[in-house]
């Protein structure tokens, strides 16, 4: 397991995630040493589904608008339709994810999440993968959208749905590790 220590990764979600896309990447960030916050545009809880039925709820670290881009290290995005619809259209979300991209900070997103990576203008040249739904979405923001369990192009790691996570989750560990690393040796 890479050492993630002095990393911190914002989690950025909202009701109706998909639960397995924000509970099993964080495990192994925090397993390894990350910090993980969950940040999203209320405090409190925020509302989990497995698939179409709400499940657990999960804490609020804090709200979107209190962090910056600088403060952190990495970007995980889980999916769920309802979470990636609606946190798409926030402009501090947006706006955020672009500051992580100018960055050249690693991202990770599942599922239905690279929707918010087209609404941030952001996917245009890159090649990704997603929940197959919004394959036409990603082509039509200038993404190459190809059907594999996991993608990693450049500091993007993208994979499809709930039974790609142990790909996603080596992949993301490996380039979160990797950018660490080359941070640590550029200073």
């Amino acid at each position: 397991m890479p050492d993630l220590s002095n990393f911190r990764v914002a989690v950025i979600a909202t009701d109706g995630f998909e639960e397995s896309e924000l509970t099993e990447p964080v495990r192994p960030l925090k397993e390894a040493g990350a910090t993980v916050e969950i940040l999203s545009a209320k405090l409190g809880q925020i509302q989990a589904f497995r698939h179409f039925d709400k499940s657990i709820t999960v804490n609020v670290d804090r709200v979107l608008t209190d962090a910056q881009p600088e403060e952190f290290d990495a970007v995980l995005l889980p999916g769920g339709a309802l979470n990636a619809d609606t946190l798409r259209m926030g402009p501090k979300v947006q706006s955020f994810l672009q500051k992580i991209q100018e960055q050249g900070k690693p991202i990770a997103a599942i599922c239905h999440a690279p929707w918010e990576l087209i609404s941030a203008g952001l996917v245009r040249g890159r090649t990704l993968t997603s929940y197959y739904t919004i394959q036409d979405d990603i082509r039509n923001a200038g993404g190459n959208w190809v059907d594999k369990e996991v993608v990693v192009d450049r500091n993007w790691v993208t994979s499809r749905q709930p039974d790609d996570i142990p790909a996603f989750n080596r992949e993301m560990l490996k380039l979160f590790s990797q950018f660490k690393l080359s941070v640590a040796s550029a200073r």
